[in-house]
């Protein structure tokens, strides 16, 4: 059989799984506790759709407090932790058998070979109403064992950005912003004890 070549082509199998966003193959080695930093436009929208005002607010995997920041200048009150120090809040482990209750509402992007874990802990230590929002791959549908995660725990809605967020590695924007990004986002809002259906929604 005669091959065919495509003298467009100047990529390879790596490539194509990148486009896809379906490997977690990189340009360079992943960033070795999974930090790659969220465009703080991300929940600068997500406080447009829902509201916290009401309760603390737990950032728990802030970096260097890019979420953080935006909405401390909106005035909410916000626990800020990460288990790395890079430089912004406190020193903690979110998945500590030792961490057992909060009594707030939670934001953040977690890491995301952990993302399933961050959900699960989240929703078992907020109290009652209380909500929990995680900037995620849309690919976080996908899943045999996720599936299971969103039987048990619907979210109570998902809303599906139309235009593309970034998240960048080490929290290097300026890379992001040269190459740009085949990744697609949305915030998934959990509700403690919610129990209908999950609506999707689209925003940006």
């Amino acid at each position: 059989m005669k091959k065919i070549s495509n003298p467009d082509w100047s990529g390879n199998t790596n490539s194509i799984f990148k486009t896809l966003g379906a490997s977690n193959h990189s340009e360079g080695e992943r960033e070795t506790n999974d930090y790659y930093a969220t465009d703080p436009k991300a929940v600068t929208l997500l406080l447009d759709l829902e509201n916290f005002s009401d309760l603390p607010i737990w950032e728990c995997a802030c970096g260097q407090g890019h979420l953080s920041k935006i909405m401390e200048k909106k005035s909410l009150i916000v626990k800020s932790s990460d288990i790395i120090n890079r430089g912004y809040g406190e020193v903690y482990d979110f998945l500590s058998p030792d961490n057992k209750q909060w009594n707030g509402h939670i934001i953040t992007n977690p890491p995301y070979k952990y993302a399933k874990e961050f959900v699960e802990k989240a929703i078992s230590i907020v109290s009652e109403g209380c909500k929990i929002a995680m900037f995620l791959k849309i690919q976080f549908l996908e899943g045999k064992s996720r599936r299971f995660l969103f039987e048990q725990y619907p979210p109570k809605t998902v809303y599906i950005s139309s235009s593309r967020l970034n998240c960048a590695k080490n929290g290097d924007f300026t890379q992001v912003l040269k190459q740009g990004s085949a990744v697609a986002y949305a915030w998934f809002i959990w509700q403690k004890n919610y129990t209908g259906n999950t609506t999707l929604k689209w925003f940006n």
